[in-house]
């Protein structure tokens, strides 16, 4: 815990018992220091009867240390859950002799019959009271009704819009749209106020001419703009593709991919590099970091988030944009750029993280060029799961990085194949589907140090718009 600054203490008020609930300390800075008081006591020698012995104590202090970090119990003890069952007279029986299986049991323990004892699905998220508005009842004129709701939505009736106004297109869908909303128009131009702002626009406008399909980490390591302005000028200047071989990227307005064959190499490619021992290494021998994993996994109780500073059309109108701060150690012109790393697949390099969402003309390797190719001026249909491709590309393109990543960690560490045979065995070893093992337990190596601000999702801004 002391080892991650955002961490909590836990305590636990019963350590042995699986349903006890803990209490959180917050990690505070502190300069204090560490004293040692001992108190000895000494009697006098009584001379008269009479008197009474007064003891004599002395004090005797040192100091330790100094302490640098303390931890302090703030919040609520919040609930405590026991297993209990009430009998008849309302007497309170424990159950844990049950229901808790400690040691190997025989089918006649699962046979018992027992009271019916369900546990919490969860806790409480916040351990400090909060102040919490209710809303009043909304009064509607006469006649109104409730509209009907599907069960495939109830969130969605619940959740506020984001008012970024971005057009939203499917592989079916049988037009794209050629222009912005008019309220996408509105929110970029009462941002874009400064000349950097306009700067950047014009940039992203040439990146859409040379290229009419960009992923937003793409975009992000080609210009330097803040996020949150970079959420309003997308869908400023093209639409959002949801399924389909160009899902999760960013299409120029106007431009049907599904009409073009030349944009077969803007689709996209989900590549997730395979571990496990029939690969030859387990996951925690890749140098790799994985985004995460149920092994590392952290109840919100137990972490303690930054407070985050909402940003508004104010803030970014004065000066979150490109620029950035004046005491900020990057140059401008990079302050939030991406690495090359993040959306690039080069031979000899390992991916940032093990799953990655690359478009096919930033696979920067040969042999990986021709697979794509292979069927250049024939194209006859675009269809949803290959788009231009002959079918299965994109399992021979996995297959191909693949053996290309098993490559590299065979040369940086040679001791975990000494027991291969040829490597015709890796590649019949390798021709399975990726990324069933995307779970494993990983540990990060200390030498690799991912992109910095890289992410590895795919590209689900789509929250970030409705």
């Amino acid at each position: 815990i002391y080892a991650d600054p955002v961490k909590r203490l836990e305590l636990y008020f019963r350590p042995k018992d699986p349903y006890c609930h803990p209490v959180c300390a917050n990690r505070f800075p502190t300069s204090t220091m560490l004293l040692r008081v001992r108190r000895s006591t000494k009697k006098k020698q009584q001379l008269d009867a009479e008197e009474q012995t007064q003891p004599e104590v002395q004090f005797e202090m040192e100091i330790l240390g100094i302490v640098t970090t303390v931890y302090k119990f703030q919040g609520m003890s919040d609930f405590q859950y026991l297993a209990m069952h009430s009998g008849p007279d309302g007497k309170q029986t424990s159950m844990y002799d049950k229901v808790l299986m400690l040691k190997p049991e025989k089918e006649k323990f699962f046979n018992r019959d027992l009271p019916l004892y369900i546990p919490p699905p969860i806790f409480s998220r916040l351990d400090t009271p909060v102040d919490y508005f209710y809303r009043p009842d909304i009064q509607h004129r006469s006649g109104y009704n409730n509209p009907h709701a599907s069960g495939e939505n109830l969130i969605g009736l619940s959740r506020a819009r984001r008012p970024h106004n971005a057009i939203f297109v499917n592989f079916d869908d049988e037009e794209i749209p050629t222009k912005p909303l008019d309220a996408a128009v509105q929110n970029w131009k009462k941002v874009c106020t400064n000349p950097v702002d306009k700067k950047v626009e014009e940039e992203l406008r040439k990146l859409f001419e040379v290229r009419p399909v960009w992923s937003r980490n793409a975009v992000k390591a080609n210009i330097s703009i803040h996020p949150d302005k970079l959420k309003v000028l997308l869908p400023y200047l093209a639409y959002y593709m949801l399924t389909g071989p160009w899902r999760s990227l960013w299409v120029r307005f106007g431009y049907d991919p599904r009409k073009h064959p030349e944009a077969k190499i803007y689709q996209v490619l989900d590549f997730r590099i395979r571990c496990g021992m029939k690969y030859g290494y387990a996951a925690t021998d890749m140098p790799v970091k994985a985004k995460r994993s149920t092994y590392n996994y952290s109840l919100p109780i137990t972490v303690k988030k930054q407070g985050s500073h909402t940003v508004s059309v104010h803030d970014l109108k004065q000066g979150l944009g490109s620029a950035g701060t004046s005491g900020a150690k990057k140059p401008p012109s990079s302050r939030y750029k991406l690495k090359e790393s993040i959306y690039i697949f080069q031979e000899g390099a390992l991916p940032p993280y093990r799953q990655m969402f690359y478009q096919l003309c930033d696979l920067n390797v040969e042999s990986l060029q021709k697979i794509i190719h292979r069927n250049d001026g024939m194209e006859s249909e675009c269809t949803e799961r290959d788009g231009w491709c002959l079918a299965k590309t994109s399992d021979d393109l996995r297959d191909s990085m693949s053996l290309m990543i098993k490559q590299i960690i065979r040369s940086t560490r040679p001791a975990l194949f000494s027991n291969t045979t040829s490597s015709e065995d890796g590649k019949e070893q390798l021709a399975y589907e990726s990324g069933e093992d995307e779970d494993d337990e990983e540990e990060e190596e200390e030498d690799f140090k991912p992109s910095d601000g890289s992410e590895n999702e795919m590209e689900t801004e789509i929250l970030d718009y409705v």
